[in-house]
């Protein structure tokens, strides 16, 4: 499942190097892969599009992602491109052609090394172990810095106060030569590529705080700020690194599923030997061997063999799953006892496993409302700050005529109005947010995603798979024996939930091999050619026009062949799940294809007072833009292959994990255990979210409208301006940690009066 989407700090987490410290800044950047890598290295997402995913190490705030986004999606061919801020990744999505658009070279001409993405790259964390080194030596430097200082502070004068200040600037180069290039070298690059970026202010105020202080060293003068510039680089490195380490805290879950992710699978070959082949050659339709203790390497179906399955990984439950012949099981997923032999159902990189992994990167990205406004923040920010503190400079030193006066106001105003807490409101909520979730177990595949789950205001429901038991859980409350191989090999091929069922029912019969033309009709049924005969599965009065039949049937040209009944079953905490959307004060629609008697009777027990029968795939989409043309916005709940349109239609959807492929891709939500109160958890998290990104934003504009003009009339001194642009950035964080403290309650449902049908 492709997933592309930003998730690079748009308003501005300034720039940091690569572990090595921008070694290749010195240099030419190199191109990157060649156009014929790219397309092996590529993947077919089926519209004409391919996808591929570059490692960008380089890539360290919003202004770094927005430049590439731009560069990339201006070549010829490219359909959109996304970047990552926390994986360093960049997701393409290209037209396919005899030859891909060379965007490597783009990204290497604005200053990017780039190369091919591998599922190990997200492992790799040596940023880290950089910043703490250069914030260790910040941090000893700093302290006696300022234990000299206190000295000079207390008193010190003359020929001691000299000395003094040289020791001063002695400790001040580690901190300026080693620490501070966390900042300036990324500015540099930034302007070599004509660029800018948050690193180019604070560099020019770094070393013009240095550069005044060690002029007055020289010239005995009285006011030096040394302890100002130690201090500046290690509060910015100590907001650098608490921003790195929170969004790797948050992205631990993806880390922890590359960690399990098996690297290869023992494949079956003809003549019975073995081959170890890597994940990403493993093919659709491959035999693969699954011994006792091995993890699951790509989805599969069992074809022999017995054993317990540990499914955790995917549902949540610890409790191990019998599984046989005919049983699919997902990527991840732990075999316990028995030795397995199974067919891949997916290749390598497609798995359930992969899909997780993706989205749960995806998660952090998204462009919605309010990182639009941090994106338009971000594109003002640096000539805002230089026009500032160049006409703070000219101000201060035409009525005062006082040059180091004037130099000191203008660098309190390029330190102070760094607006680290602008671009840590969004992106840092988002983070967190797509962590609870995905250890509540449902995935987001793009962050705007979340901001437009706190916006609805009504829920509309699919019934069957949904809201009751999907798949091979459903009842048969009668069982017809005629015609099982028709209907075996017709379910078999079907992907409505109901059809599991049916092939379960009719699991002793022989699989036919003389069928054609297997056709599926969505929220109809399925058809295929026998003999000359038309044979059909599905609703009745598809199957078997005019009949007065009601339910699913099989029939050969129209005439009845069996007849089936499906008892419903709820699913796992849709009582409780409905009950709290009410509380919430969220209207709850049911839309279902089955009859009106099942429909009206699930809609009873559960209390909703709205409901639609007998609704083909066309009238879910036609009621659900009737809706919002209304004015409301609505979240989808749907998971079969005539829900897919709906579910693209509504303004948000979900989808549960057991969903037709076409149903998981068309939603932006997947939760993935089957627990229907996935639905009212997760609009408590978006609608926490929303509020914690308003608290952040405020925090953010206070914070620039108090430091801005104190700075500008001289109130704030270099250090203190250097202490105060960090504590906002650690609210600001601290804040968005708050996000899920508090779990929703599960309360009861309320019985409520028979619902009423509406149309």
């Amino acid at each position: 499942m492709p997933i592309a989407r930003s998730s690079g700090d748009p308003a501005m987490t300034c720039c940091m190097p690569p572990p090595d410290f921008v070694e290749a800044a010195a240099g030419p950047i190199k191109a990157g892969p060649s156009p014929d890598e790219i397309r092996l290295a590529s993947r077919d997402i089926g519209g004409g599009l391919r996808q591929t995913d570059l490692s960008v190490p380089d890539i360290h705030c919003g202004a770094c992602v927005n430049a590439i986004e731009k560069a990339v999606s201006r070549l010829g061919g490219v359909h959109d491109v996304r970047v990552n801020l926390s994986a360093r990744r960049a997701a393409i999505r290209w037209k396919d052609a005899a030859e891909p658009p060379d965007f490597s070279r783009t990204i290497a001409d604005l200053g990017y090394r780039a190369h091919i993405y591998e599922a190990g790259d997200a492992a790799k964390d040596e940023r880290l172990s950089g910043l703490i080194r250069a914030l260790a030596v910040a941090a000893f430097c700093s302290m006696n810095i300022m234990m000299l200082s206190g000295s000079v502070w207390s008193g010190a004068d003359g020929p001691t106060r000299g000395l003094l200040h040289w020791f001063c600037a002695g400790l001040t180069l580690p901190t300026l030569l080693y620490s501070g290039r966390v900042f300036y070298e990324s500015a540099w690059n930034a302007i070599r590529h004509r660029r800018t970026n948050m690193d180019v202010p604070i560099t020019i105020g770094i070393f013009l705080a240095f550069g005044l202080s060690l002029y007055d060293t020289i010239t005995n003068g009285h006011q030096v700020y040394f302890d100002a510039v130690a201090s500046l680089i290690l509060f910015l490195l100590i907001g650098r690194t608490l921003d790195h380490v929170m969004r790797n805290r948050a992205r631990n879950a993806v880390l922890g599923l590359a960690k399990i992710a098996p690297r290869g699978a023992l494949t079956l070959n003809d003549d019975g030997t073995t081959t170890y082949l890597p994940i990403a050659e493993v093919e659709a339709g491959t035999k693969i061997l699954v011994r006792p203790g091995d993890r699951i390497p790509v989805d599969l179906e069992i074809i022999e063999g017995r054993s317990d399955v540990d499914r955790s990984l995917v549902t949540g439950e610890s409790e191990p799953v019998p599984v046989a012949p005919g049983t699919r099981l997902e990527a991840g997923a732990l075999n316990l006892h028995g030795s397995l032999t199974a067919r891949a159902l997916a290749n390598g990189n497609d798995s359930t496993l992969s899909e997780m992994m993706r989205l749960m990167e995806a998660a952090e990205s998204g462009k919605g409302a309010y990182r639009t406004i941090a994106d338009k923040a971000a594109a003002l920010y640096a000539p805002v700050v230089h026009l500032s503190a160049l006409a703070v400079f000219l101000a201060w030193y035409w009525s005062t005529a006082n040059f180091h006066e004037a130099v000191t106001t203008a660098i309190a105003v390029l330190i102070i109005t760094c607006p680290c807490a602008l671009g840590l409101a969004v992106p840092m909520v988002q983070t967190v947010a797509a962590r609870r979730l995905f250890d509540r177990g449902i995935m987001v595949k793009d962050g705007s995603s979340i901001e437009r789950l706190a916006q609805i205001d009504r829920v509309v429901f699919d019934k069957t798979g949904t809201l009751t038991a999907p798949y091979g859980a459903l009842q048969l409350s009668n069982e017809e024996t005629g015609a099982l191989s028709l209907v075996r090999t017709l379910a078999s091929r079907s992907s409505h939930p109901t059809s599991p069922a049916l092939e379960q029912m009719a699991a002793s019969a022989p699989l036919l091999t003389d069928l054609a033309e297997i056709t599926e009709f969505p929220g109809n049924g399925i058809e295929a050619n026998r003999d000359g005969h038309q044979y059909r599965l599905g609703r009745a009065e598809w199957a078997a026009p005019g009949a007065q039949e009601r339910g699913t049937i099989l029939a050969r040209d129209g005439n009845i062949l069996a007849r089936f009944e499906f008892a419903d079953r709820l699913l796992p905490g849709a009582n409780e799940a409905i009950a709290m959307l009410h509380q919430a004060r969220l209207p709850v629609q049911i839309i279902s294809g089955d009859n009106e008697a099942k429909v009206s009777a699930i809609a009873d027990e559960l209390g909703i007072g709205e409901y639609r029968a007998l609704a083909l795939p066309r009238d879910k989409i036609e009621t659900i833009e009737a809706l919002q043309r209304d004015g409301h916005k609505i979240l989808m709940v749907g998971d079969g292959l005539n829900d897919a349109a709906a579910l693209t239609a509504a303004h948000v959807s979900m989808a549960p994990a057991e969903a037709a492929e076409i149903g998981r891709n068309a939603a932006d939500f997947v939760f993935l255990r089957p627990d229907l109160r996935s639905v009212p958890y997760a609009f408590d998290i978006a609608r926490n979210a929303a509020h914690l990104v308003r608290q952040n934003l405020w925090i953010a504009l206070v914070y620039n409208l108090i430091a801005l003009p104190a700075a500008a009339m001289g109130l704030v001194t270099p250090f203190w301006a250097a202490i105060a642009m960090s504590a906002s950035s650690i609210v600001v964080v601290l804040n968005a940690l708050r996000l899920g403290w508090r779990t929703p309650s599960f309360k009861p449902a309320v019985r409520r009066a028979r619902p009423v049908q509406v149309s």
